[in-house]
């Protein structure tokens, strides 16, 4: 009997088909409420599904020359449509690559109110940025799971004097904060750190753990001037950034040509391919960077909201309202250190003190909204409860583990010639009665784990889940229930109806087969039927 016949009204649960489904919840029932209420940021900046749904965002920064362009042509292994790459500094524009089934230039207004691009927010902007922005999108497989967001060079010398026609460093901090991974590009034969580039990594400060640095074209000197023209890059931003700890330095050349010197070309390979696994891992643990995004969020939004709400309550109620506001706008470092006190929050939680006065300083402090306590308990809540709650559904770090032990194994078996690599000539009784094909299940290890900690939290008895329990969960993928229904006939492997730990996984993977475009076949395809439900004929 399908599972799936009618609609039904379902009792809300805390239970996610997906960690993006669930951020998306929390966010705009807990956390967004109090953005608004208190203006956090401006209307253009209150985040979106599409922000949600982005693929893992990497931004390339570095002045002009230092192969920003060439490394992601590299990387893409093909031009991509705006790209143009010389000695002078050809990029002039902020250039979103993208995936597209075609290639394809959207300018920069057009993007920006594009419902299906996470780029909303950058309409505060203004036009003079938007015609400094343009969306490129081609077909490079790599661009299936990421989007780079390539930079104008960072200006330099007298051309600091000239200036921008938009605050260039707060729209890389609006970039930074929705990227995922920031690379600072060096050029080996041009270290200095201009004024301008100096604002954009002081303010970087606040996504120091999204920070690697790039220092490009090392083959084109030998092994001394390396040494020394690395002490010299991690000087120059010691000074910059006035920090102890030490950033990643990936050191190489990122283009398709050979190294032009081949005394450190073991060195330049391995540090290749160390960036380019952390680039691989990215979509890995996208879920998990968007929930570390979102509780940092969180921690400002609550600490601007009690700010907000302790200027209210210093206002009077009839008269010497703006001297009284003036009088806090001076003493502002006081305020802080009041709110800090009585809410025993941590100084980093706090926002920049000159930044929230001029963001501030227009507005009517009497106008302010009280402080709701029971809304901040509520975000409370999200911090202590609901994400930790989300953080379960996803597998440990041991299981992680697991699964790369396990992958590699299958790898090295498959080199040596073991049981991987044996083909049907392994089968001892071959030939006699006919020997089953091992067909290999297609849900990887990750998958599986991921799934499996779902259905722990769908009740299950005795191994098994009742056909509510499941519904509940696959609703959350928003099929429609015909298609629903047909994912609960092909993965209730037993027809018993309840799915065990195997049939759950099966079902969890079709939905996301549908939700990525693709379409169900008539029956369960042979390697999608988990090992366990295998019958030898």
């Amino acid at each position: 009997m399908p599972l799936f016949k009618k609609k039904e009204v379902q009792e809300e649960v805390q239970v996610y088909f997906s960690a993006v489904d669930g951020l998306k919840k929390l966010y705009k029932s807990k956390i967004r409420p109090i953005e608004e209420m208190y203006k956090y940021s401006h209307s253009d900046n209150l985040l979106s599904d599409a922000e949600f749904d982005a693929k893992p965002q990497i931004m390339l920064l570095g002045q002009y020359s230092v192969g920003k362009s060439t490394f992601i042509r590299y990387l893409l292994e093909q031009e991509y449509p705006g790209s143009h790459i010389g000695p002078e500094p050809t990029t002039d524009r902020f250039l979103c690559v993208m995936h597209g089934a075609q290639e394809r230039r959207t300018p920069g207004n057009a993007l920006a109110v594009s419902a299906d691009k996470p780029y909303r927010g950058l309409s505060q902007f203004g036009t003079s940025f938007l015609s400094k922005l343009e969306c490129s999108q081609c077909s490079a497989p790599i661009l299936e799971n990421l989007t780079f967001i390539d930079t104008p060079g960072v200006l330099s010398g007298e051309k600091q004097r000239i200036g921008r026609a938009y605050d260039f460093t707060s729209v890389i901090e609006w970039f930074a904060e929705k990227s995922d991974l920031i690379l600072l590009l060096f050029d080996a034969h041009k270290l200095d750190i201009s004024d301008e580039f100096k604002r954009v990594i002081v303010a970087l400060k606040n996504q120091d753990e999204k920070i690697r640095v790039v220092l490009n074209k090392a083959d084109s000197i030998d092994t001394q001037a390396l040494m020394r023209v690395y002490g010299a890059l991690m000087w120059s931003l010691g000074k910059v950034k006035q920090t102890p700890e030490v950033t990643r330095v990936y050191i190489s050349s990122f283009w398709e040509k050979d190294f032009q010197n081949t005394e450190n070309q073991a060195l330049f390979e391995k540090e290749r391919e160390d960036l380019f696994k952390e680039l691989r891992n990215l979509p890995r643990y996208s879920a998990i960077r968007k929930i570390n995004d979102l509780v940092k969020r969180a921690r400002h939004v609550k600490v601007h909201a009690l700010l907000i709400g302790h200027l209210k309550s210093k206002m009077p109620s009839f008269m010497g309202r703006e001297s009284a506001q003036k009088k806090l706008l001076k003493n502002m470092d006081e305020v802080f250190r009041a709110v800090q006190r009585e809410y025993h929050l941590p100084f980093g939680d706090f926002p920049d003190m000159e930044k929230f006065k001029a963001d501030i300083a227009e507005r009517d402090f009497s106008k302010f909204p009280k402080l709701d306590l029971r809304m901040i308990e509520a975000m409370d809540k999200v911090l202590s409860s609901d994400v930790p709650a989300l953080m379960a559904q996803f597998p440990s770090e041991r299981e992680d583990e697991a699964v790369d032990l396990t992958q590699k194994m299958a790898e090295r078996m498959g080199d040596v010639g073991g049981p991987a690599a044996a083909g049907p000539a392994a089968n001892p009784f071959a030939g006699y009665g006919g020997g089953v094909a091992v067909t290999q299940w297609d849900i990887t290890p990750a998958d599986q784990a991921k799934y499996r900690n779902i259905f722990n939290t769908c009740n299950p008895q005795n191994g098994l889940v009742s056909g509510e329990e499941a519904k509940a969960v696959l609703l959350k993928s928003r099929l429609d229930y015909e298609t629903l229904g047909t994912v609960w006939n092909q993965s209730d492997i037993d027809q018993d109806g309840y799915l065990d730990e195997d049939e759950f996984c099966v079902a969890m993977h079709l939905c996301h087969l549908v939700m990525e475009g693709k379409t169900l076949a008539d029956t369960l395809p042979p390697n999608l039927v988990p090992p366990s439900k295998r019958i030898a004929k």
